[in-house]
């Protein structure tokens, strides 16, 4: 009899475990993936020259060229339109982003073999902003920017620089963000050196 009543209290422990993780399981909530990689292309060049144009708040040109469907890119619950992520699910998201600058000599133009010639080009200033429209402010509001100031050698045929950042901030349901950048001729769109994106962190 003894036995009997251990045995129906291990049994009844056991299924109360199972009852308990059960209901732990069902609480647990199970968020889809909320992530974006958008990249672009070399023969996205011209697209972004022709379409960028200012937006308020001296924020540079805002980049539209971004795809999503060829690989490396994706887009999982976020929308993208017109160059900007429109977030569905309200959290804090990772944001972050990278351009390519690379400075090109002019058709045409040789460097200069004279020594007393200046030996450097005019410095550039390189900016490139990360920013986001809400529905509950009129105007642009800047998260983040980066800036360098590059003074290439006249004796390179082209310069190099890439510039990155990213960060952590809470976004609401149908908040838009967008990269934009300071000089459009400078950019180049390799889909491995220019791109943006952000995920969901909780």
């Amino acid at each position: 009899m003894v036995m009997k009543n251990r045995a129906e209290e291990g049994t009844s422990a056991s299924t109360q475990d199972n009852i308990s993780l059960d209901t732990i399981a069902r609480d647990v909530p199970r968020n889809p993936r909320v992530a974006a990689h958008l990249t672009s292309s070399r023969n996205a060049r011209k697209a972004l020259y022709v379409q960028s144009s200012p937006i308020r708040n001296n924020l540079g040109y805002k980049i539209i060229s971004w795809q999503s469907s060829v690989y490396p890119s994706f887009l999982h619950n976020v929308l993208l339109s017109n160059g900007e992520l429109t977030i569905q699910q309200p959290g804090f998201y990772y944001i972050y982003a990278q351009t390519y600058f690379r400075f090109r000599e002019s058709e045409g133009v040789e460097p200069s073999a004279d020594p007393d010639s200046e030996s450097i080009r005019n410095p550039k200033q390189m900016v490139q902003y990360i920013s986001k429209f809400t529905d509950y402010y009129p105007e642009a509001i800047l998260l983040m920017k980066s800036a360098r100031t590059s003074c290439w050698s006249k004796k390179a045929e082209y310069g190099l620089h890439s510039i990155y950042q990213g960060g952590v901030f809470q976004l609401r349901r149908n908040d838009r963000i967008f990269v934009s950048i300071s000089y459009v001729e400078l950019v180049d769109m390799d889909k491995e050196a220019s791109f943006f994106g952000a995920f969901l962190v909780s």
